[in-house]
Formats: structure tokens, sequence, C-alpha cells
């Protein structure tokens, strides 16, 4: 009998300067306790914490700023699975079942990395076409599927 897999929920967001449309070039993040490993902004939604509310309380904790307007919304949830090494420091999780959000920073917003938790140490915009050189490999798939549904929708 196998053993059912639990997933944590999570937001995840692409984001694009206040630039776009004209420059559709994505956030990416370098995360601090990885080497070389650049990724979306994301992270779990709290008990009780509608969708919207932990994606910005997650940006504003993860880049400092939540100064973006939701642009669109995947319109399901989308799930990953931990690899091994990660897997055993996130029990009981075997990954993360995430709504994405495609977000547009406002002309004033200020990426600040230094944050109470710093998650991050560096970060670029990016052309969509390169994300996937920079991210890891158990969330590409998802990133593909994501980044081609809003490419399809004409956002990207």
């Amino acid at each position: 009998m196998s053993e059912e897999k639990i997933y944590r929920p999570n937001v995840a967001m692409i984001i694009v300067s206040s630039e776009y449309p004209q420059k559709k070039e994505v956030f990416i993040a370098q995360r601090n306790d990885l080497t070389n490993i650049w990724q979306f902004p994301q992270g779990g939604i709290d008990e009780g914490e509608e969708v919207q509310e932990a994606l910005f309380r997650e940006m504003e904790e993860e880049i400092g700023t939540g100064a973006a307007k939701i642009i669109a919304e995947y319109p399901e949830w989308i799930s990953y699975d931990f690899p091994p090494k990660i897997a055993s420091s996130m029990k009981p999780y075997h990954g993360q079942i995430q709504k994405y959000f495609l977000l547009k920073l406002t002309e004033d917003a200020r990426i600040n990395l230094n944050t109470r938790h710093p998650e991050f140490i560096n970060y670029k915009f990016v052309n969509v076409e390169d994300v996937l050189d920079f991210t890891p490999h158990f969330k590409q798939s998802v990133y593909e599927k994501v980044i081609t549904y809003f490419r399809k929708e004409g956002l990207l």
C-alpha cells in the first residue's frame, strides 16, 4: 500500500517590471541556501489565509515590496515533488501545490532582498525564454507549463 503524498499549499509569482508590456523580462532571484539556484518568489499559505493575501505577504517577505498589480492568475493549482535531498527536511510534505500569479511591479516598487529572513542574495530580470537556463530541474516542468500558458494568453 502506498503512502498518500501531502503537498504544502503555496503561492508563486512571475513578476515583470514596471516597463511591461514593452519589456517582457521576468524577475528571478538567487537562493541564499543553494549554490547558483535561481527561482521565482514563492511561499506557503498560512492556515486561514486567503490566497491573494498570502501572495502579497510572501512578496513583501521575500523581495521587500508589495508594490505590484496582478495581471493574471494561472487557472489551476499545480504541484511538484521535492527532490529527496530537500524532502527529508520538509516532512510531512512531499512537495508543494501552488497557485501562480503574473504580477507587474509598480513604478515606485523598490526591491530589497535584505528582509527580516532573507531567502535570496541576488536578483535580475531575464528574458522569459532564458528562465529555464537558471532554474532548478525539479521546478522546470511547472515553470514551463505556467510560462507557456501566459504566453498563449498573449501576456508573456
